[in-house]
């Protein structure tokens, strides 16, 4: 079906477009299922139609507080996490089983709620709330779109993939991980990125943060934890601070937690150090500014990093998170550095004196972060909330 033919579907539907939304726990299933919906959304309006949205969540969940915040209609179910153990005589705890006891009254209700909804496709972007939607979507014949935001197929979604209208995934590489019997459902979608992640000015974030000492004659390191911050690396970057600043400027989202302390370390560098490094608890609305700014990050792997780095072309240096779930930050990590975009320190080599040898190199060779930067372009999809649109629609239109 021709892009033309699908609008003019749409067109003719003469109401709402309906669509439940599953997913969440994280920001990782949660902000890519948020610009789904926005780009939806805008995208119906071109054609003069209303999308009217669910979202089926979690009351405790991230989704909960942006489906409030974006005015979005929110309902919840009851459901099991399974906490996971390498050894599976692990995995039979009480909580594990008390939670599994809820499985069939979340079941019971996901399907009350697709069937008095009747969606015109539901979207699944993962966490273990999307199960039970998910399920019923298939109960109840209703197209289901499951989006995969990493390289492996998360446990929601890998239990979704035989009930899945459409499979999509972000990453070319997933596609051999499939099994045969769900590969040929699958497409290739990239990972939603929020738009306003395009609209960065390097000008702007000089401005934002007050950058004064910044030599335009270094490059610009961004270093980050993730809202939160990450110990580990503010513990790195301690390490190699001194010898970074003679080599960049340098701004370090260090998290709430250790703000004090980096501030009182940040205090007693040389004043011409002191100029090139800032030093913030959390960055905001200026990030798309700083992401400008910067010539190399570094940073945890998780799905929405991976997606904004590569839709933006940045080369990085990638210390994944050693306790996500089924190591999938090691596996985002690895498939960037496979492909040239990116250096990653796993597990032992994740020491300050290793992150000085991995950093060396880039800043001091503009034609590698150059060339870092094309291999991190050819792995990103900017397009990623349209395409993933597209299957959307096309699953209700046929």
């Amino acid at each position: 079906m021709t892009s033309a033919d699908l609008d003019h579907r749409l067109a003719a539907l003469g109401r709402p477009f309906r669509l439940i939304v599953t997913g969440g726990g994280t920001g990782g299933h949660t902000y890519p299922a948020l610009t789904a919906v926005r780009t939806t959304a805008a995208r119906l309006a071109g054609v003069g139609v209303e999308l009217d949205v669910l979202w089926v969540g979690t009351a405790a969940g991230l989704e909960a507080r942006v489906a409030e915040r974006e005015g979005i209609n929110f309902t919840t179910v009851q459901t099991g996490k399974i906490r996971r153990s390498s050894n599976p005589l692990g995995m039979l705890t009480a909580a594990n089983i008390k939670d599994m006891g809820r499985v069939p009254l979340g079941a019971a209700q996901a399907r009350r709620i697709v069937s008095d909804y009747r969606p015109d496709a539901v979207l699944s972007t993962g966490g273990y709330v999307a199960v039970p939607i998910g399920l019923a979507a298939k109960l109840c014949r209703r197209p289901l779109v499951i989006h995969e935001q990493t390289v492996r197929l998360g446990l929601a979604n890998r239990a979704l993939a035989r009930a899945a209208t459409r499979i999509a995934v972000s990453s070319e590489s997933t596609l051999p991980l499939l099994p045969d019997a769900t590969r040929a459902h699958a497409v290739v979608t990239g990972n939603p990125v929020r738009p306003e992640v395009f609209t960065g000015r390097r000008d702007r974030a000089l401005a934002a943060l007050g950058l004064r000492g910044f030599s335009p004659l270094l490059p610009t390191v961004y270093i980050t934890g993730g809202a939160q911050g990450s110990v580990q690396i503010n513990t790195m970057i301690r390490e190699t601070l001194p010898w970074l600043l003679f080599n960049a400027n340098v701004i370090h989202q260090c998290g709430s937690t250790s703000i004090d302390e980096a501030t009182e370390y940040a205090a007693r560098l040389p004043a011409d150090q002191r100029g090139r490094y800032h030093v913030t608890a959390f960055v905001g609305p200026e990030l798309p500014d700083v992401l400008a700014l910067a010539d190399l990050v570094i940073s945890r792997s998780g799905a929405g990093t991976i997606a904004e780095l590569t839709a933006l072309g940045k080369p990085s240096v990638l210390i994944p998170l050693a306790s996500s779930a089924g190591n999938e930050q090691e596996h985002n990590a690895l498939h960037l550095q496979d492909a040239g975009a990116a250096t990653a320190l796993v597990k032992q080599e994740a020491t300050g004196e290793r992150l000085r040898h991995a950093v060396a190199p880039i800043l001091a060779s503009p034609e590698l972060r150059a060339r870092m930067a094309q291999s991190a372009r050819g792995l990103g999809r900017p397009d990623a909330a349209e395409r993933l649109t597209d299957v959307l629609l096309s699953v209700a239109a046929r």
